[in-house]
């Protein structure tokens, strides 16, 4: 069997271009291992349009509602894609799990994932005080002390977000000044609310059932010390999962799959990328569906014309 159009991704982008593919009847493969993206965590959304609230958990259910409810849809939902190769047809697809696929089309939407800081209490506490994007989640921390975790852009743009919330902001870097944009940083650097902790290596994240602080070596004293935090947000950068299209497709230094984003078409013609996988800006779940029902027009675009 050849399929029109394979999808790889459960999140907000290859959901979306799921359901207008079905919409389409273009004949589509949807794999993926789990619905949501990276929301999937988030203890609560609140720039999801249409909803004043959410959770990742039921966001993540109710992307997979929504698709399953369409008609001529397949889906496989406990596995992932190993590698993509051109093939006589288009491309072949192999899954984790060893399955083997042919299709004209591939649009990729694997997302990426956070760098993590692989320390104690970070696992166990994420979603419960432990955060990873400060958009979604700075509303929640209202009054409250936070600290943020890495010292470039990212950072600095969680500092911004967490500000008209939070009561107290510490920024924990490991060298001594933030690297991020000279502007960002006097704007943090001015702001009462900010207290920057440079040299500092965060050791362990502290909590029962929620986070209640986290531990960290002054690399100048080698004395470790603790604060007393109701959450931590983690900015130390993320992954595009885009290893199994390398070499074919252009991807940026980043690693980020290269698309116009007129069509989200990348270099290889007959693939498409949309969502946190790409070189896009901005890092959202509204965007990425936007951006993968784009893609899928336009694949539909081609179908039509071929």
């Amino acid at each position: 069997m050849i399929y029109e159009l394979i999808i790889t991704g459960g999140g907000p982008g290859g959901v979306a271009a799921g359901i207008y593919a079905a919409r389409k009847k273009i004949k589509t493969l949807l794999i993926t291992d789990s619905f949501g993206g990276q929301s999937l965590v988030s203890a609560e959304i609140q720039n999801w349009i249409g909803l004043k609230s959410v959770s990742g958990f039921e966001l993540g259910k109710m992307f997979e509602e929504h698709l399953r409810a369409q008609d001529g849809i397949e889906i496989i939902d406990d596995d992932l894609v190993r590698e993509v190769k051109k093939s006589k047809e288009g491309f072949r697809i192999t899954t984790r799990n060893g399955r083997v696929f042919e299709t004209k089309y591939v649009l990729i939407a694997s997302g990426s994932r956070r760098k993590k800081l692989n320390i104690p209490g970070e696992k166990e506490f994420e979603g419960r005080g432990v955060f990873y994007c400060s958009i979604c989640d700075a509303p929640i921390f209202k009054d409250k002390i936070v600290a943020v975790v890495g010292g470039g852009n990212a950072g600095l743009e969680a500092m911004r977000d967490l500000i008209p919330y939070a009561s107290k902001i510490y920024l924990i870097i490991r060298s001594d000044e933030p690297k991020g944009d000279p502007v960002m940083q006097d704007k943090i650097k001015n702001n009462p609310k900010v207290e920057i902790l440079t040299q500092a290596l965060t050791q362990e994240i502290l909590g029962s059932q929620f986070v209640t602080g986290l531990k960290y070596k002054d690399s100048r004293s080698g004395e470790t010390k603790e604060l007393k935090l109701d959450g931590v947000f983690i900015e130390v950068g993320s992954v595009p999962n885009s290893d199994f299209v390398k070499g074919l497709v252009d991807l940026d230094e980043r690693g980020e799959i290269v698309v116009d984003h007129k069509t989200q078409e990348t270099s290889c013609p007959g693939i498409w990328a949309a969502g946190d996988v790409t070189n896009l800006p901005y890092r959202q779940n509204n965007i990425s569906v936007g951006d993968g029902i784009k893609a899928l027009l336009d694949i539909y675009d081609h179908l039509s014309k071929h």
